[in-house]
């Protein structure tokens, strides 16, 4: 019994640090996340500091810090390590779930394989806020094939660049649109930056 305890005690201890200032930081990592899905494609820079576990961007650990709680079940591809999963279940104690369908969060770091967005939960016609939201690592949001955005909260019409997204993503995501109000939500993020795409933005060709 000794020994266990020294050696989740040591396990504490190696554990990285979630932010520095839990409240303003999550406070300020929400408002920004509420700003990418207020105007899509365009890109946000994540100011908050944590520690960041082997696999995880800057970006997207700050948005599981802030989104991701003991209510919100989320799904992560089989090839996370340990330590994000021991992060994770530390400061956010999330229920790790077995299938995107079963998960308000999806969390697809860079290399990982992402789940097609009809495999995740739509919502219903009651409560299509219950859908899941997906956080994609890519490689670049300044970089890439042109994807030219328009709907809520742009003006005309945006360009948004971005390298590094699942195979035939815009193909998906316009069958996403057309489920509207139903669909899912996602996230691009990329080192501290973030890019919001809620399903009401359409892509145009």
């Amino acid at each position: 019994m000794q020994q266990e305890r020294l050696s989740a005690a040591a396990a504490s201890r190696a554990l990285l640090p979630g932010f520095a200032d839990p409240v303003n930081d999550a406070q300020t990592t929400f408002r920004a996340a509420l700003n990418a899905l207020a105007h899509p494609g365009r890109v946000h820079d994540i100011l908050a500091g944590s520690g960041v576990p082997e696999g995880l961007s800057p970006a997207m650990t700050a948005l599981l810090l802030t989104l991701v709680d003991v209510d919100t079940p989320l799904w992560l591809p089989q090839s996370v390590g340990a330590d994000v999963l021991a992060f994770l279940r530390f400061h956010c104690a999330c229920p790790i779930v077995p299938s995107p369908s079963l998960a308000r969060f999806v969390a697809v770091p860079a290399g990982c394989g992402a789940p097609a967005l009809s495999a995740c939960h739509q919502g219903d016609p009651a409560y299509p806020d219950l859908s899941t939201t997906l956080l994609i690592e890519v490689q670049s949001l300044s970089e890439g094939d042109a994807a030219h955005l328009s709907g809520p909260g742009i003006q005309t019409r945006r360009t948004l660049h971005a390298a590094g997204l699942p195979d035939g993503f815009w193909r998906e995501w316009r069958l996403n649109h057309q489920r509207f109000p139903l669909g899912v939500d996602v996230f691009l993020t990329q080192g501290r930056r973030i890019c919001g795409l809620p399903r009401s933005t359409r892509v145009e060709s």
